[in-house]
């Protein structure tokens, strides 16, 4: 495995005296560099590293030509923190109006599989808590659960009880789901 070079002060010295056979050398082997850091590092596709590195040298090259490079060893850096820059901006403007639906949910496909997965966890935890409750708690707690909307007037002619014996049954036994739960998650 060959070294990669990281001081490209021939590359300025180059720009600087227009020697422009070893600028393209130098150039070329740069480019390929930085649009590779731009694609491994910060999962750009080819063509945004392509059009952001270009940007970017040609901004540097600005200041190339205006000799505003003081250390001409850190040139390399420099660029690639142009480049970085670069499609930070390219990114932040591209995307600034443009939202596409799937795109969006291609990039949250892990998490939501993740946060499937604490789901159905959660689900069982919750199921093996219901069963632990007496029956006529657990048929109290699964009314609602199974109709979430329900009022507490609803669940008072329902359940025969006044509105404020079925607020408190419900937040007894809701405690008492908790506490189960989060036993039981810690297990």
């Amino acid at each position: 495995m060959t070294k990669a070079r990281v001081d490209y002060s021939e590359l300025v010295e180059a720009l600087q005296n227009g020697d422009d056979s070893k600028a393209n050398e130098l150039v070329s082997e740069v480019i390929g560099r930085l649009e590779d850091y731009l694609i491994v590092t910060m999962s750009a596709d080819a063509n945004d590293a392509g059009e952001c590195v270009q940007q970017a040298f040609v901004d540097v090259f600005e200041q190339v030509r205006k000799d505003k490079i003081k250390e001409p060893k850190y040139f390399f850096s420099y660029l690639i923190k142009s480049c970085r820059h670069e499609y930070l901006r390219y990114i932040k403007k591209k995307h600034r109006f443009k939202y596409e639906e799937e795109a969006l949910n291609e990039q949250f496909v892990p998490e939501q599989q993740y946060q499937r997965l604490i789901d159905k966890e959660r689900q069982e935890i919750l199921k093996r808590c219901l069963e632990e409750l007496q029956e006529k708690s657990r048929e109290f707690i699964e009314h609602f659960i199974d109709k979430p909307d329900t009022t507490t007037e609803e669940a008072s002619e329902e359940f025969d009880m006044s509105s404020s014996n079925v607020r408190t049954k419900k937040h007894r036994i809701l405690s008492r789901l908790h506490h189960c739960y989060k036993r039981k998650a810690n297990e």
